[in-house]
């Protein structure tokens, strides 16, 4: 019996599990299968995985590799960029600084509900009254009538300084009215952010490193996405193009830094979320006060009515950097990240203790999602849905219909379609009132397309015939997509550029200028 008992406890040491936890047998028996069918069937390289159980670590592995190529294992200290999982670490930090202990009316006393001018004197938007009007927590929430990723594809990857985000993000016209509607806005918490340093005297990425990295010893986390260039134990960034797995770049997306630019590990992650779901406190001591994490939590926006393709969903809010959801009878908070390659997932259950992080190497798949579905299924007594093969024929489908779509559009540029007007009429120097200039050029008989704040970006034009070219991108997270030439009086008037949805929904038109 003692024999049985000590081997029972090997085993349970070795699995980093709980003997006061109860595993469900997914998590117990399926897990390590499950995610490895999945790196082979979604075409993920690394795969790090976390979950927490009622104060303690009850699963904690990478599975995979950190680079295509390579045989260069992730574990559970490997970096992942997080993106958006950033907007709760901003979101928390600017929640401290309202908790803070100083007397309310004190100078360098900060309130979410401060209007944004107080600290940013030179905050503006399109709408003067807006920007007059607006609060942290308008840029916290997104509801300052922006649609969802509006002015990315001017902010990712490119040359601009915080400083020239903040001035074109004033110029942009949002396309709903303020506090209307909800739409993300990646250069509000980037602004929100800009506060930070106004009220303590640090950067956002210092305040954070010294108020919630070291406290919870996240030592390997990177606040800057500069950073994961010269890191350790870092994965690559990934994507697929065309059924073809490719390294990409790592983005450059510190001038945006509040909104997604943190970098971290599974481990360090288990901190965060341990301490979360423990109302603030870390080993006994408080690292955010529970009234900080009250604020994040409460609902600001409403996203609508919710829904699960299997279970009851009654409602999706937005509070602080957290989405809000009700999901069979518990409230769920939880967020996704998505940059250059990486997409993340961490979603709590506070009613459970529970905790779970999914993080992965390439941002083409949904199964950072499809597991973080299972494994909170799992926990809450659940049907097993086998969520990836769910999603992943969803994708096949897409990827299918996208290949057809891709095939009729090759063999009409193999038939050279005449166009309205000679290439050279479509050639020149463009203008977009806020983003700048775009120049095309004629080089091997192509259209190339180059942007003023994007360096090294180009976007191929292919004839379709009449006015409409067929672009793709050299760099394979902006896409490929079909652009029309306004023409009128057979002069060129402007091209309305498109790219990704996973970077912008919203199309600039370029105006020629000669």
């Amino acid at each position: 019996m003692k024999k049985f008992l000590v081997l029972l406890l090997l085993v349970f040491t070795q699995k980093g599990f709980s003997q006061t936890d109860s595993i469900p047998s997914f998590v117990r028996d399926s897990l390590d299968v499950y995610v490895n069918r999945a790196l082979h069937d979604w075409q993920i390289p690394g795969v790090s995985v976390c979950i927490v159980k009622n104060g303690k670590v009850v699963w904690m592995k990478g599975y995979g590799i950190k680079e295509t190529g390579t045989n260069d294992n992730v574990d559970e200290n490997t970096l992942f960029m997080i993106g958006s999982n950033t907007k709760a670490f901003t979101a928390t930090a600017l929640a401290m600084l309202d908790a803070d202990n100083l007397p309310a009316g004190k100078a360098g006393k900060l309130s979410l509900d401060d209007k944004v001018q107080k600290w940013l004197p030179d905050f503006k938007l399109y709408d003067p009254w807006v920007a007059k009007e607006a609060t942290i927590r308008d840029l916290l929430c997104h509801r300052l009538g922006f649609e969802t990723f509006q002015g990315d594809f001017m902010y990712f990857d490119s040359d601009l300084t915080t400083a020239e985000v903040r001035e074109k993000m004033s110029k942009l016209k949002p396309m709903y009215g303020f506090r209307s509607k909800w739409g993300y806005t990646n250069s509000a918490f980037m602004t929100a952010g800009e506060i930070i340093p106004k009220v303590t005297g640090k950067s956002w990425g210092d305040f954070v490193t010294d108020r919630i990295f070291k406290p919870l010893g996240m030592n390997n986390s990177l606040a800057l996405s500069k950073d994961i260039k010269t890191a350790g134990n870092k994965c690559s960034a990934h994507t697929v193009v065309m059924g073809e797995l490719k390294k990409i770049p790592y983005g450059n997306i510190d001038n945006l830094a509040p909104a997604g630019s943190i970098s971290s590990s599974a481990n360090d992650m288990s901190k965060w979320v341990l301490m979360l779901l423990n109302n603030g406190k870390m080993d006994g001591r408080e690292i955010v006060p529970a009234s900080a994490i009250a604020q994040t939590r409460t609902p600001h926006s409403i996203l609508g009515n919710g829904g699960h393709m299997f279970n009851k969903s009654h409602f999706s809010l937005y509070g602080l950097g957290w989405f809000l959801e009700e999901y069979a009878g518990r409230k769920i908070v939880a967020h996704t990240g998505g940059v250059n390659g990486f997409v993340t997932s961490v979603c709590l259950v506070p009613e459970e203790k529970l905790g779970i992080i999914v993080l992965t190497n390439t941002d083409a798949n949904n199964f950072y999602e499809a597991l973080r579905n299972e494994i909170e299924d799992a926990y809450l007594g659940l049907p097993y849905r086998n969520y990836s093969n769910v999603y992943r024929s969803y994708q096949w489908a897409d990827e299918e219909q996208k290949a057809k779509e891709y095939k009729v559009i090759r063999d009409s540029i193999a038939l050279n379609p005449k166009t309205d007007l000679p290439l050279t009429a479509y050639a020149g120097d463009y203008m977009h009132s806020v983003y700048g200039k775009m120049n095309i050029k004629i080089e091997a008989g192509k259209l190339i397309m180059r942007f003023e704040h994007h360096k090294g970006r180009t976007g191929t034009l292919e004839a379709l015939g009449g006015n409409r070219f067929f672009c793709t991108y050299n760099d394979p997270l902006y896409g490929m997509k079909k652009l029309d030439f306004t023409v009128a009086d057979k002069k060129v008037k402007s091209l309305t550029v498109k790219v990704a949805d996973f970077v912008e929904f919203t199309p600039y038109e370029f105006i020629k200028t000669k």
